[in-house]
């Protein structure tokens, strides 16, 4: 028999109904068969499709494979010229800029332009010589720039990366993998600016004539539900593609490298992933209890309601949620006191962190969630 969710510390009520919830599923299910669809074609040497919420991997080929990975490269640029502060700041353009091979925003030498338009041409039109003036404004030189790209990538848990330019281009010391490239989406898609940058279709620069068009087609031609992404292409690496989607409440990542149809395995995967995955409540947050020998119970906090995207067939696997105390190495609000597994048939699918204390009004949440997530692990379906 399938295991139903256990749910602690929401009251009678909210564990009433979801118990109610799981019988009407299991009744339903009885009489109507969950066929799971089998993962669709990727024609891309590697892919990776990603949930935003928690990093669960729903589909993957070759994920970890080291690869060139072209213009792609610029959503690490982007996110660190957002990060900067910099964004209003005006860009002397320089030579080395407007002379840098490939795609180009048609910069001049000596013209000065915000950085935040800077991002925009780089995001929609792919410019190299954008990506360039960039580096050379917040890192100092491409070099500089190129230090505090790795040092982002073993921030975000990019394990597998190495980068050593701002556009893309060609070089041995420049790769990543569709599974990091994911990572790094998933880390900038929860800024603000990144997102609104990402899924603009037209933007016009303060000191441009003319309007930028996205080049993502994704976004403007092929898939409703898309919210941006960033595409990229060089003989050696092939066609890449990052694209992020949102349909319901459940967004999703998709990364391609070396993909011929890649407009296609996007679309297919995207659809795959909602028709056969929902993002379920498993627990909200609040004060739970923690499991130790100590004879007084300790508890502790979650920080985040705990959702997982899982297809119906997991839903009704799923073991308890257990809370396990753990020692903590510091002391008040932001210390770590225990974790929350849950777990399909035994297999651990997902851990969060519970906090000493009820959530503090500061963006220090953001950073203990995302620590936690680099040395848990995010996990894979």
């Amino acid at each position: 028999m399938h295991r139903l969710v256990q749910s602690v510390g929401n009251g009678g009520i909210g564990m009433m109904r979801k118990c109610l919830l799981i019988v009407f599923v299991m009744i339903f299910l009885l009489h109507n068969p969950v066929l799971v669809q089998a993962q669709p074609n990727v024609s891309a040497r590697n892919a990776v499709l990603m949930e935003q919420t928690t990093g669960r991997v729903l589909l993957e080929k070759q994920a970890h494979e080291k690869r060139k990975i072209a213009s792609i490269t610029k959503v690490m640029t982007a996110i660190i010229a957002i990060e900067s502060g910099k964004m209003e700041e005006l860009v002397t353009v320089s030579k080395r800029a407007v002379y840098e091979e490939g795609s180009s925003i048609y910069l001049e030498q000596g013209e000065e332009i915000k950085l935040k338009d800077l991002v925009y041409g780089l995001m929609l039109r792919s410019g190299n010589d954008a990506a360039t003036a960039i580096a050379e404004h917040v890192g100092g030189s491409l070099e500089g720039f190129a230090f505090l790209m790795n040092q982002k990538a073993e921030w975000i848990g990019m394990n597998n990366s190495h980068f050593d330019n701002p556009h893309g281009l060609d070089s041995d010391e420049h790769y990543s993998t569709a599974y990091d490239m994911a990572l790094l989406t998933r880390y900038a898609m929860n800024n603000d600016v990144f997102k609104d940058i990402s899924q603009t279709k037209m933007y016009k620069a303060e000191n441009r004539a003319y309007a930028w068009g996205n080049k993502n087609k994704m976004l403007t031609k092929y898939y409703e539900y898309s919210t941006g992404g960033k595409t990229g292409f060089t003989k050696a690496a092939g066609r890449t593609l990052i694209s992020t989607a949102k349909k319901e409440d459940m967004e999703l990542i998709m990364v391609t490298l070396n993909g011929p149809d890649d407009w296609n395995d996007h679309r297919n995967a995207f659809e795959w992933g909602y028709k056969n995955y929902k993002l379920r409540e498993i627990q909200q947050k609040g004060k739970v209890p923690l499991e130790s020998k100590d004879t007084e119970k300790p508890t502790g906090y979650l920080w985040e309601d705990i959702s997982v995207p899982l297809t119906d067939e997991e839903f009704l696997q799923l073991d308890s949620l257990k809370y396990v105390s753990q020692p903590s190495e510091t002391e008040g609000v932001h210390s770590v006191v225990g974790r929350a597994a849950l777990s399909i048939e035994g297999k651990t699918i997902i851990e969060a962190p519970v906090m000493a204390e009820r959530k503090p009004r500061t963006s220090f949440v953001e950073s203990v969630i995302q620590m936690w997530n680099r040395i848990a692990g995010t996990f894979h379906g």
